[in-house]
């Protein structure tokens, strides 16, 4: 169908299509009558993992169903790790990798025996900031809390290791 656009990636499909009118809507509807493309794959659908996310503003309203259930609305999906949400915005994505990474510092500090700086500073650089720049180039921060929560994981890291205490800012490399 001209203009739906279909995405595969392992288990997972994107279906989506700019809706500007009803038509177009009917059409995204019509994408999304996989009974057909379910019986000759022989493949099944989690319709319970599905959902609709809207992007942007539109007037136009519709229920969407796959084999006769609703898709929930939803205002956050995660594609290949990072947050997407209805605005497209970062801040979420940002809010929870940071949380993470913040828990997973907070263990090699706890758990590494060795009071080597070169060591743990190797362990951030290999367990924590390969998680927190996964992608980056998709959701680079713009405003300014989401840059300061990015630069808090590190400064927080080296606040607590011994000599960097006093330290304002130090870029690894």
């Amino acid at each position: 169908m001209p203009g739906i656009v279909v995405k595969l990636f392992t288990d997972d499909i994107k279906v989506y299509l700019e809706i500007v009118n009803r038509v177009d809507a009917d059409k995204q509807q019509c994408a999304l009558d996989l009974t057909t493309w379910e019986e000759v794959w022989q493949l099944s659908i989690s319709v319970n993992k599905c959902s609709v996310l809207k992007i942007g503003k539109s007037s136009v309203c519709r229920k969407y169903y796959i084999s006769d259930t609703e898709l929930p609305p939803s205002t956050q999906c995660t594609d290949l790790g990072i947050a997407i949400t209805s605005d497209l915005s970062p801040s979420d994505h940002i809010q929870q990798i940071t949380a993470k990474v913040h828990q997973c510092a907070n263990n090699i500090l706890r758990c590494f025996v060795s009071g080597n700086i070169s060591l743990l500073v190797r362990a951030f650089l290999v367990y924590v900031r390969t998680v927190l720049e996964h992608n980056s180039v998709v959701w680079f921060p713009h405003l300014m809390q989401d840059i300061m929560r990015i630069d808090k994981v590190q400064r927080h890291f080296t606040k607590r290791l011994h000599g960097f205490r006093n330290l304002l800012r130090r870029s690894f490399n």
